[in-house]
């Protein structure tokens, strides 16, 4: 059976979001970044590196953003990367390797105190799936004397928007919440 799979514009004009009616991860998301990491973690991500122009994947719970470099003409991107979804996961071949999916799965981020706790509720409850919609994640690298250090993946990388997001939507939100906020970065 065919998966089905519907593509989505995102505010970064370097990347394209695939949506699928499949989980991919159960929550969160993955990203890769060079074919190395893809090769050894990802059978889906490794294949999708294979097609010409494409820099950077995220495989989301139910969705893969692919971003485009310079190399390449986005209609065979686009072409290749809906071959490519529709081929592996109609397999039924694995998205994420066994071994490294149990891995990420068991390293659910804990420490850093009642502060970065708090940051990570709120990331994870109200911006991460906002962001997500739009092909991207973000997640909690650190929190450093009032510091709070994001690292954005996905279409929020290197997206025109996405400095404006982090200062005028996620900064207030944090700040809001949490007094002992007095910037965030992105890493």
């Amino acid at each position: 059976m065919s998966v089905n799979i519907q593509l989505e514009w995102t505010p970064n004009p370097s990347t394209l979001k695939y949506v699928v009616d499949t989980q991919l991860l159960p929550r969160g998301a993955m990203n890769f970044t060079t074919r190395e990491v893809a090769t050894e973690k990802s059978p889906l991500a490794s294949k999708l590196f294979d097609i010409k122009g494409v820099q950077a994947v995220m495989v989301g719970t139910n969705f893969v953003t692919v971003t485009k470099g310079d190399e390449g003409e986005w209609d065979e991107l686009n072409d290749g990367v809906m071959l490519t979804l529709d081929q592996h996961l109609t397999a039924g071949d694995n998205v994420i390797k066994p071994d490294v999916l149990a891995a990420w799965q068991a390293a659910v981020p804990t420490g850093g105190g009642a502060v970065e706790q708090r940051i990570r509720e709120i990331l994870d409850n109200e911006i991460r799936p906002a962001v997500a919609q739009d092909g991207g994640d973000i997640t909690l690298d650190r929190f450093e004397n009032g510091v709070v250090y994001l690292m954005m993946q996905g279409s929020c990388a290197g997206c025109p928007s996405s400095t404006a997001t982090l200062r005028m939507g996620i900064e207030t939100r944090l700040r809001e919440a949490i007094p002992e906020i007095v910037e965030v970065v992105s890493v």
